[in-house]
């Protein structure tokens, strides 16, 4: 599983930014997929998360009605649509492959971790 992320930046309070993940080492669409992310001196955190054919989504509480997560499986890629962002959302974001039969929600039904991004907010 190679999984990379990009689109992040630096960007003002109330802007938007979507982030992209490939996913170019297997059968993409055999695995959920998620958003994580963690601020400096935090633990990581979930962000969102989508099945396997994109109908079922989570999202953590701090995003919900901003962040949209959704996913092609013609082009192996994961999305995180990001609107009105705000300074608490300044994080390295990292996406990650759904194994197993664990929570949609938890650190541990995700692997790898990919190479993240760094998404800066500035107020």
């Amino acid at each position: 599983v190679q999984l990379q992320a990009s689109g992040g930046g630096l960007v003002q309070a109330g802007d938007s930014l979507r982030l992209s993940c490939v996913d170019s080492g297997r059968t993409f669409s055999d695995n959920g997929m998620g958003w994580f992310r963690q601020a400096p001196g935090k633990e990581r955190e979930f962000v969102a998360s989508i099945g396997r054919n994109g109908r079922i989504k989570y999202y953590a509480d701090s995003v919900k009605g901003r962040f949209t997560i959704s996913r092609d499986n013609a082009r192996n890629t994961v999305y995180l649509q990001m609107s009105t962002l705000r300074s608490e959302d300044t994080a390295v974001y990292y996406c990650a492959a759904k194994y197993g039969s664990g929570s949609y929600i938890s650190l541990d039904s995700f692997k790898p971790w990919g190479q993240g991004t760094q998404v800066t907010v500035s107020s």
